[in-house]
């Protein structure tokens, strides 16, 4: 009978490198709530599937530790290699989860390979695919994340964007209105629920850094640290604004291997702190108490606005533009990185404003809608 409900609806939610983890605990989160409460329906079992993208302790448990995400139902445990190889690997073992859950929905989250190979999969078996934080680009398909979302955003039945800007790309796209919805960015569901935790973050008092009186730097992109010349040329930068106050740059894995190969030495720079990948809330409170942040990161742009931290985005464009329009954040590059953190240090700073619905309750959205779907 049209509009009679289901008993049960059954979400298989994707997890694959580390952006993934944030977005995914406000959804368990959220199904978990709607569950506990009596006379509801239909009820949601939720399968988690991790990929195994990111399979670091640093870069991946440690999440689900802080985050109160649950063991991963199913770890695929791919791991590493070129693009292809990768999504490849990820394909070939979740086509036949799929086929043995036979779930409602796939919901993928960001822009990773794991994001588009799950969505190709499912589509390709007749499953609804839902994207949360759809709709955002760069314009620039020479970042393989623009692909990712290119082509999982013209896949999914149901886009769940973060911000108006995304809804505008998806309508210039073709992409119907009943298909865009507009629920706000489920980073901050995580942020804000990790908050009081992060206040009591041991991090400060191990670096020696006090709240506004350090630069919270994080890359990871090839862009940054791939190229040898490029790596050096930042380092050196940062080298010279450590005299003036703490940089702290917790080093992905990656970054680590190409600065021992171009010889940079950290110890020639007392106030250049270089540590290991650092946790959630760690992060958080780097981000909130920063004087400014350094990023060619995606979240970090948005956890900065939500903060109203100066960000400056080391990367020629971004695919999170409302941080710019609206929020602190500033594009800058290689010439001009020096001179952009001088002004900031030197007071000239940028008034940004929380964009709509930016309020931790997206994933409380994305699930009403998955029900109705």
């Amino acid at each position: 009978m049209k509009g009679l409900q289901p008993e049960k609806i059954k979400i298989m939610l994707v997890a694959g490198a580390r952006p993934n983890f944030m977005k995914i605990a406000p959804l368990i989160k959220a199904i978990n709530s709607r569950n506990e409460q009596k006379n509801i329906r239909p009820r949601i079992k939720a399968i988690l599937v991790h990929t195994g993208q990111h399979y670091d302790h640093n870069m991946s448990d440690i999440f689900f530790k802080e985050l109160g995400i649950p063991e991963p139902d199913i770890n695929l445990g791919v791991g590493s290699g070129s693009h292809a190889e990768q999504t490849a690997r990820i394909m070939l073992a979740f086509e036949p989860v799929c086929l043995k859950e036979k779930p409602d929905w796939v919901v993928v989250v960001g822009d990773v390979n794991s994001t588009l190979a799950c969505s190709v999969v499912a589509s390709k078996l007749g499953i609804k695919v839902a994207h949360v934080e759809a709709g955002l680009r760069s314009h620039d398909r020479t970042m393989p994340e623009e692909i990712n979302r290119l082509v999982t955003d013209s896949l999914a039945d149901l886009l769940f964007t973060p911000s108006d800007d995304a809804n505008i790309n998806l309508k210039k796209e073709g992409i119907p209105a009943t298909k865009r919805k507009l629920v706000g960015n489920i980073m901050i569901d995580a942020l804000v629920s990790r908050l009081k935790q992060a206040e009591k973050s041991p991090l400060p008092h191990r670096l020696n850094i006090r709240p506004g009186q350090f630069i919270y730097v994080t890359l990871h992109r090839p862009s940054n640290v791939d190229r040898p010349e490029v790596l050096s040329a930042i380092m050196k930068k940062l080298g010279r604004i450590s005299k003036k106050i703490p940089v702290v740059f917790p080093v992905h894995p990656r970054t680590r291997k190409m600065l021992k190969k171009i010889s940079f030495r950290p110890e020639a720079y007392s106030q250049l702190i270089l540590t290991e990948p650092v946790g959630y809330t760690d992060s958080l409170w780097l981000a909130k108490y920063a004087r400014l942040v350094l990023t060619d990161s995606g979240g970090l742009q948005e956890e900065t606005t939500y903060f109203k931290t100066p960000c400056l985005t080391l990367r020629p464009n971004t695919e999170r533009p409302v941080t710019i329009k609206i929020g602190t954040n500033k594009l800058t590059n290689l010439k001009t990185m020096e001179a952009d953190i001088n002004d900031i240090l030197d007071g000239k700073i940028k008034r940004g404003k929380i964009p709509r619905y930016w309020d931790g309750r997206t994933a409380e959205r994305i699930i009403k809608y998955l029900v109705a779907g």
